[in-house]
């Protein structure tokens, strides 16, 4: 029988995505097969499977953790806001549509059917999947309906362990106090808890863990100390701000207001010939920098005004003025085009709209979105790139006969007429050592980094942090009464 256990938490941020990743592989590494599987997720950070379809990025990362590849079915409710009140809804790894909050929470309920298909279908593949909650189950205001913590462990048969962060204080009164909001039946599902990102001797908190399992009753699983090599794992949840670094080569990238697949740069920030300047709200871009890379976007037109609002344009302006090199990847490839029309009302109202007329290429947004993993090559070096495309638009015009990648033979991307002003729809692309090293070079920064080995490398070093801070035998024991 596959054994199946859920890691929820006090809250957003508490380190759930990490902990599944770390006991993925613990468990891939003693042998196990492993999958992850978190019911719901809201993210625009997403990752495309090689069944052509969308999940969470931190599910990605588990799976890589795990050693499998990527699959849906890991991720089959995956939310991308749009707006404040709204969001793309993905079922199973498509698009299905956008909903407002308050119609999704009145409708949710309606997709544990995928839901649980996906997971049957997981539990039938491996030996354990190690589920992953959203938010905090004490959220009781959204428990009616809900398919992403505890309405999700009741009808799946899932036992708990729950998760508390003390780094940002309280963790004593986090963990007891989910306990006194939710109702008896609820808490029945949960059977352990861990206290995560713990600074110092851990001994030190040992009358903590004793309170806490006086008040509830639930045994520890040990106390996580921070493990400091997480910022160099891909992120989902929000990118890191200034990261700075003293590196010849500094790249800007501003933070739109609904950027997404932010961790396209986290493999140029492992680079220690550059300097990554994530430049928030309010700030302007800098004057010094060498590149400026505008970003993906979950919505291109509303983060085209939030640009202009903060005066970035200006300052691009000025950038290329001063000889600066700028780069559009996806919804910022689509920025950098004369027009972005949505005629069909895609992202919000139907409209159309000027861009940053940087390239001579025009936008439409079409309804047919394009998900896909991609194999390409730089056309100036002939290095391979991997990648994956997610967009809804179609870009055309003069410049797109500049394409700087090749896709099957084809131009892929948009370049000015200098060479200083490239677009391309394709994510990830800095991943693929040698062309990051080809790219680099073309700035006279130099890459020795292997991206992928050295997040395997970290994946490792979480999972023998993690055998030597929690129970996990214990956990699997747990995990066993599924």
């Amino acid at each position: 029988m596959t054994k199946a256990v859920m890691i929820q938490g006090t809250g957003s941020d508490v380190g759930k995505s990490l902990l599944v990743a770390g006991l993925c592989r613990a468990a891939a590494n003693r042998g196990l097969s492993v999958a992850p599987f978190k019911p719901q997720n809201m993210s625009n950070n997403a990752a495309v499977t090689a069944d052509g379809g969308e999940i969470g990025r931190a599910q990605a990362l588990q799976a890589l953790a795990c050693r499998i590849a990527p699959h849906t079915d890991m991720n089959p409710v995956l939310l991308k806001p749009e707006s404040e009140t709204g969001a793309q809804v993905i079922v199973q790894g498509k698009r299905v549509g956008t909903q407002a909050a308050r119609d999704f929470g009145k409708k949710k309920q309606s997709l544990i059917g995928p839901v649980l298909e996906s997971f049957e279908r997981l539990k039938a593949q491996y030996d354990l999947v190690l589920v992953e909650g959203a938010g905090s189950p004490a959220e009781i205001n959204l428990r009616r309906g809900d398919i992403a913590n505890m309405g999700f462990a009741e009808v799946a048969h899932v036992p708990v362990i729950l998760t508390g962060d003390i780094n940002k204080g309280g963790v004593i009164a986090q963990i007891v106090g989910t306990q006194a909001v939710l109702p008896p039946e609820d808490t029945a599902h949960i059977k352990a808890f861990i206290v995560n990102k713990f600074r110092g001797d851990v001994r030190l908190f040992d009358d903590g863990l004793s309170a806490i399992e006086a008040f509830t009753g639930w045994p520890s699983m040990g106390v996580v100390p921070w493990f400091f090599e997480a910022c160099r794992l891909p992120a989902e949840d929000a990118p890191e701000l200034g990261l700075g670094g003293d590196g010849k080569l500094k790249i800007a990238v501003p933070l739109l207001s609904r950027i997404a697949n932010f961790d396209d740069f986290d493999p140029l920030a492992s680079e220690p010939d550059v300097s990554l300047v994530m430049v928030p709200p309010g700030q302007p871009l800098p004057a010094d920098a060498t590149l400026v890379i505008l970003p993906g976007s979950k919505s291109t037109i509303a983060d085209l005004a939030f640009l202009r609002a903060q005066g970035w344009d200006i300052d691009l302006a000025a950038h290329i003025r001063r000889g600066g090199h700028v780069l559009g990847i996806c919804g910022g490839y689509q920025m950098l085009g004369r027009e972005i029309a949505d005629p069909e009302g895609l992202e919000g109202a139907a409209s159309a709209v000027a861009g940053l007329g940087l390239l001579d290429v025009v936008t439409v947004m079409r309804p047919e979105k394009r998900v896909q993993l991609t194999q390409a090559a730089d056309r100036l070096t002939g290095a391979p790139v991997s990648g994956y495309e997610i967009h809804l638009g179609e870009t055309t015009g003069a410049d797109c006969g500049r394409g700087w990648l090749t896709v099957e033979g084809a131009a892929h991307g948009a370049a000015s007429q200098n060479g200083r002003i490239r677009g391309c729809y394709l994510h990830g692309l800095f991943t693929s050592d040698r062309y990051r090293a080809a790219f680099l070079q073309g700035y006279d920064a130099s890459s020795n980094l292997s991206y992928d080995a050295d997040v395997d490398a970290i994946l490792d070093a979480l999972a023998a942090h993690l055998e030597e801070h929690l129970d996990i035998d214990q956990i699997l024991e747990i995990a066993a009464q599924a």
